[in-house]
């Protein structure tokens, strides 16, 4: 079995002190969500970056003397006020790549949890039942052009699952950190996925978050993968309540994605970029993220490098879209100059 190296910059194990740990003990939110269970998947798991993960909306709140500063040092954020923004008014939206020489594919998603349910790490069996049930509902009221069928994971065969999960439509059990974590719990019941006729719009149901919604298509037209997710959601925000407030944004189950809880990214090919032993510092300075084709925690597949925006907490969906696209335009033309 191969050794897990402990982690000395874990973010729990900073911020998880004897004074926070007495001052929580026995704080226990309305759906039983409490210090111990929040950095489980911490202490399972030393090789953590952050190791604790919130149960439900209350989480925030009750347990901030622990969840705070761990946001604070991983956002570089002060706890300010956080606003929406999805106008693209006065940027660029122009193709960054119409030969599609490097842009293999967009995606943009949003993670999204209920304001009255308990997250997945924490929700119950009968409650995820209702979850799954009521988001289903709302899908069938989308416009046409986003419409399209629910398939549960529980009634798939296996030669779909494959197939989705290799096309990246569908997403797989949950790794050892969310194992830890309790998301995992019950698996498949009551997760699926909605795809759209053409493919190009998805809705993930309990998954990490109650919902991850989904904006994607081939090439490099990075506005209309934006545009399209923002319509959806302007739907979907009227039939559902989602959890949120003015400090922290939208709640999701790893604080890490708090905020707009949006990751914007492109799969993209620089095989001369990335041989360069620069190529992390470069993305950094854009304020852009490096990982494999196949999610967090994996390696780049054909040199193909999933690069996304890093912040997700104190900015707005507009400077998330104006960060990678101009951020995705200086790679391309860095390459291009080989």
């Amino acid at each position: 079995m191969k050794e897990i190296k402990q982690n000395p910059n874990m973010l729990m194990k900073k911020h998880h002190t004897p004074t926070v740990a007495q001052k929580l003990k026995g704080a226990k939110t309305k759906h039983g969500w409490d210090i111990e269970k929040s950095i489980q998947s911490g202490m399972d798991n030393p090789d953590s970056n952050i190791g604790v993960y919130a149960g439900d909306p209350e989480s925030y709140s009750l347990l901030s003397d622990l969840f705070d500063p761990v946001i604070k040092e991983y956002h570089k954020y002060e706890m300010g006020g956080h606003k929406s923004d999805f106008s693209l008014h006065d940027l660029p939206i122009e193709n960054l790549d119409p030969e599609g020489k490097y842009v293999v594919s967009t995606r943009i998603r949003v993670g999204r949890n209920f304001a009255k349910y308990a997250f997945p790490s924490a929700i119950s069996i009968s409650d995820r039942e209702k979850l799954e049930s009521e988001i289903v509902e709302v899908l069938k009221t989308l416009p046409e052009y986003l419409s399209g069928e629910y398939y549960s994971l529980d009634g798939m065969n296996d030669e779909t699952r494959q197939k989705l999960v290799a096309d990246h439509f569908l997403f797989k059990q949950g790794d050892r950190f969310l194992e830890s974590a309790g998301v995992n719990r019950d698996w498949p019941k009551s997760r699926g996925i909605f795809f759209s006729n053409d493919k190009k719009f998805l809705v993930w149901i309990s998954e990490e978050d109650s919902m991850r919604i989904i904006s994607m298509q081939p090439g490099a037209d990075v506005a209309e993968v934006f545009s399209r997710l923002s319509g959806a959601l302007d739907h979907i925000n009227q039939k559902i309540t989602f959890a949120y407030d003015d400090v922290r944004g939208y709640h999701t189950t790893c604080p890490t994605n708090l905020g707009t809880a949006m990751r914007a990214s492109v799969h993209i090919k620089i095989p001369k970029l990335s041989a360069r032993p620069d190529f992390d510092e470069i993305c950094k300075d854009l304020g852009l993220s490096i990982r494999g084709v196949h999610g967090e925690h994996s390696e780049s597949a054909d040199e193909i490098y999933d690069i996304s925006n890093k912040e997700r907490l104190g900015v707005t969906e507009r400077e998330i879209y104006e960060r990678l696209y101009n951020g995705v335009k200086k790679l391309i033309e860095i390459e291009s100059s080989f």
